[in-house]
């Protein structure tokens, strides 16, 4: 019996119960037994999960790497269960339009979403979107990280991180190294960067993001630039840029060459990811399934082979990790930002 029709009968007994008086204890019977009646068809709701296709929101637009993923590794996940994951995109406000669609929806495990740098911590710390709020999701498993890497130019005469730290150092501000703008997470790396290192750096910020950075790197503009591995793919294939370090404690499979900063003695972590996740207060059995169903389409040859493709780093985190990470990045990012006014 379904909770609508539970909800029905409920209603017209107490409609009779207005017209017929019965004792009080008599209708606190009937409360408790129809309470009880309800919290088991949720129950049993919870454990047939799911039943019904899932819906998954893309909060960015169609045709970019997180949409890319995001379609790929549900694709495979839905190979696990007895019903079908769908996307739709709907972009706006940074991630947050579609993120708040999925905060309101009935947290019962059929609809989800993805988080992204900007999701954990551009949104939040800019606090314009009403009723937005983290807490307001339930963190399923992170999928795959893409981090910031250094890249330099061939005319630069740069050939590895060391040299282009020793220079910065040797020579303050004679390093020029394109970024996005402050507040992003290449700008926050290059000054986080600057602070372990003793090193100081000409930072060219360019509101065009890797396009901007290429040509400039091209033109002899600046030395450096700072995105990730995979937007710089085509140049650093052609022999142009070379990659020198990535910001991450994982070596990237598609660039066995360039070491994850780790590898040098340092950890810091910048560049984005993907997090699945689903409202608040979905029940755990529902996560557990989905984490599962992820969890196999993750470690399958399909998605590790094509994500090596892209040139994403895949990067698993269950559910009971996931939220301990994300909070970490989180406070530390806005640690930095506090500290740099931004």
């Amino acid at each position: 019996m379904e909770a609508t029709t539970l909800n029905r009968q409920f209603i017209a007994a107490q409609q009779q119960k207005w017209r017929n008086p019965m004792p009080t204890h008599a209708i606190k019977k009937g409360l408790i037994s129809t309470l009880a009646a309800l919290t088991l068809v949720s129950s049993v709701a919870a454990e047939d999960f799911p039943t019904r296709d899932i819906r998954l929101i893309v909060p960015w637009s169609a045709g970019g790497g997180t949409d890319g993923i995001s379609r790929k590794i549900s694709n495979l996940a839905e190979e696990q269960l007895p019903v079908s994951i769908y996307a739709e995109n709907i972009s706006g406000a940074v991630s947050a339009t579609g993120l708040t669609q999925m905060m309101r929806a009935r947290p019962d495990g059929h609809t989800l979403s993805v988080l992204t740098y900007d999701s954990v911590i551009t949104v939040p710390r800019s606090q314009l979107v009403p009723g937005y709020s983290l807490d307001k999701m339930k963190p399923i498993a992170r999928i795959t990280q893409e981090a910031d890497a250094i890249v330099v130019s061939k005319r630069s005469g740069f050939t590895s991180f060391e040299e282009l730290i020793e220079a910065a150092k040797a020579k303050p501000g004679s390093v020029r190294i394109g970024v996005m703008p402050e507040g992003s997470g290449p700008y926050l790396a290059a000054r986080r960067l600057e602070e372990m290192t003793g090193a100081s750096f000409n930072i060219i910020t360019y509101p065009g993001a890797a396009a901007a950075e290429s040509e400039a790197l091209l033109s002899g503009e600046i030395d450096a630039a700072i995105a990730s591995l995979g937007d710089f793919a085509g140049l650093i294939d052609s022999g142009d840029l070379l990659g020198v370090v990535e910001f991450s404690s994982e070596q990237n499979p598609s660039y066995p060459d360039v070491p994850p900063i780790s590898d040098l003695g340092m950890n810091l972590e910048s560049g984005s990811f993907i997090i699945l996740v689903a409202p608040a207060n979905t029940p755990d059995e529902a996560i557990q399934t989905l984490e599962t169903a992820y969890h196999e389409a993750f470690a399958s040859d399909e998605f590790q082979e094509w994500v090596a493709q892209v040139g994403v780093t895949p990067s698993w985190l269950g559910s009971e990790e996931v939220d301990e990470w994300m909070e970490a990045r989180q406070a530390e990012t806005f640690a930095l930002m506090d500290e740099l006014d931004l």
